[in-house]
């Protein structure tokens, strides 16, 4: 599997594309600083890399960093706690694939980085990522620290306000997988099932960690 490949089906790839194309729109705060459309673009096509520097808490509220993970592989994922669908679908798929690499699982780390740090506390990611697997890492931190951490790994998200303090978060939702040295290998589309993960991650497993 080359690195900014697409690692799973054409046809989840396209459904993934217009989903990113819908969400198009200005970028108020709380959103990213570019569009869906370039974003989408830049991790489809590998235009440009993928991954980098982050500093975020986890639900145990140890401040933790990419070089935290060195000698593992990653699947990184953001979304939100509230969201209604798609999040836990994927999250759900993510654990079942760890279940399935059996002994494997060890060498690989899964982390859940929220976009909505206003009300995904870690006390709050503490109780949801149990949900999904224990392995599962939740990440949150201050705006500006998630905006950070999304803009390396070019995900796109929105606040949509519905009014009397209501809102969602309209995001990509690709499961990115990373090598042990932190270097991009490619990303699931949403909706990947879990055999098909653990078909492109076991490869990985036999590798010797580099510190």
């Amino acid at each position: 599997m080359s690195a900014g490949r697409c690692i799973c089906m054409p046809s989840l790839v396209a459904a993934a594309a217009c989903a990113l194309l819908a969400l198009g729109g200005a970028a108020p705060a709380q959103t990213s600083k570019r569009s869906a459309t370039e974003l989408m673009d830049a991790v489809m096509w590998n235009r440009e890399p993928i991954g980098g520097p982050f500093q975020l808490t986890d639900q145990s509220g140890n401040v933790r960093s990419e070089r935290d993970f060195r000698g593992h592989l990653l699947l990184v994922y953001f979304g939100f706690t509230y969201c209604p669908d798609i999040c836990p679908t994927d999250l759900q798929a993510i654990g079942l694939a760890m279940d399935r690499l059996g002994a494997g699982a060890g060498d690989v780390q899964p982390l859940f980085i929220t976009l909505d740090p206003e009300r995904d506390t870690r006390e709050h990611l503490a109780d949801y990522v149990a949900m999904f697997h224990p392995r599962l890492l939740g990440l949150t931190g201050s705006a500006e620290a998630v905006r950070n951490a999304a803009d390396a790994y070019r995900v796109y998200y929105k606040r949509v306000d519905f009014g009397k303090g209501d809102y969602t978060v309209d995001h990509s939702a690709f499961i990115y997988l990373m090598d042990r040295d932190g270097k991009y290998l490619g990303f699931f589309p949403p909706g990947t099932p879990a055999e098909k993960m653990v078909e492109m991650i076991r490869p990985h497993l036999a590798g010797s960690p580099s510190r």
